[in-house]
């Protein structure tokens, strides 16, 4: 096949999970419960902390975002895998592709913002208190989460923009649940090493410049909380930021090994399971680790009940 012959509008298989049919009605359905579950949980929590006016708190305003892309993200992947399950061709055209990486970009992207302002919150809430209402005031966590967004989407348009600049060829198949771009660029008859530099430098500077954020401010908690002298106030402090902690490391942990570390000696068949721990798991944790450990997220689920 000649470069003439290719088009942008190529149509791609999604293997995902076929090279298991013997779990393939198992796989759907635990898919489909941890999807409902997210969605529910991330959405509800949206609607409480919309409803609640306790909890328009620069804390909660940026958990409710969180969650907001956490919903975002599931339902630009989660849906299209499970009709592929029992679909008997599993197409998807280039176009399809483009949009759903579009979406599950700007998701991952405003969620490490997120999570470096979230920390940043905690800091100030901690380290800071008297000076709480004045370093998070209302005008600068509205500034903050504007720039979370328009950040996602430029870092989107970026990636999806220069696939414009690949013609395919070969196989079509793409050895992933969802269309992740680094399968697409092994498709690709064009080198498409300025895409994988892009990558490297766009998603590379973002993970380093928030997990800094999250680290320095986590460090000064630590600091903070170990100069306590009561013990209750060190435990509460601990209970607080360990969930949002470990949320943190296991979602940048996945990140940094798919689109960071040196993709020469890593098979598909452990980018799958990873994948599924940033594109599912977490999303379907964090209501759980955000909200049925927050005593102030339960009191306004009581008191919405009573109403």
């Amino acid at each position: 096949m000649t470069e003439e012959n290719h088009s942008l509008t190529t149509d791609f298989i999604l293997m995902g999970f076929s090279d298991r049919p013997d779990l393939k009605t198992l796989l759907f359905v635990v898919f489909f419960v941890v999807y409902l579950i997210t969605m529910v949980g991330n959405l509800g929590l949206v609607v409480l902390i919309s409803m609640e006016r306790r909890l328009h708190t620069p804390m909660y305003i940026f958990l409710g975002n969180l969650a907001l892309m956490d919903s975002f993200c599931s339902c630009a992947i989660t849906p299209k895998m499970l009709q592929n399950f029992f679909s008997e061709d599993r197409m998807v055209s280039l176009y399809e592709c483009m949009a759903q990486f579009y979406f599950f970009c700007l998701a991952d992207t405003v969620d490490c913002f997120l999570l470096a302002v979230m920390a940043y919150d905690r800091y100030v809430a901690i380290c800071r208190p008297l000076q709480y209402h004045t370093m998070m005031s209302k005008q600068l966590c509205i500034q903050m989460i504007i720039g979370a967004y328009v950040a996602g989407n430029l870092h989107s348009m970026i990636h999806v923009g220069l696939l414009f600049r690949l013609s395919f060829c070969g196989s079509h198949q793409i050895n992933h649940f969802f269309c992740d771009v680094l399968p697409l660029y092994k498709l690709s008859c064009v080198d498409p090493s300025i895409n994988e530099l892009m990558i490297l430098i766009f998603a590379g500077s973002i993970q380093i410049v928030t997990i800094t954020v999250v680290l320095i401010s986590y460090l000064f908690i630590l600091v903070t909380i170990f100069h306590m002298n009561s013990k209750e106030g060190r435990s509460k402090g601990l209970s607080t930021c360990a969930s949002h902690f470990l949320s943190i490391l296991i979602f940048y942990g996945s990140l940094l090994f798919i689109y960071i570390l040196p993709h020469s000696d890593k098979e598909n068949n452990t980018d799958i399971p990873i994948a599924i721990f940033y594109t599912l798991v977490i999303p379907f944790l964090n209501p759980f680790i955000y909200s049925l450990r927050n005593r102030e997220v339960i009191g306004a689920m009581k008191r919405i009940k009573k109403r």
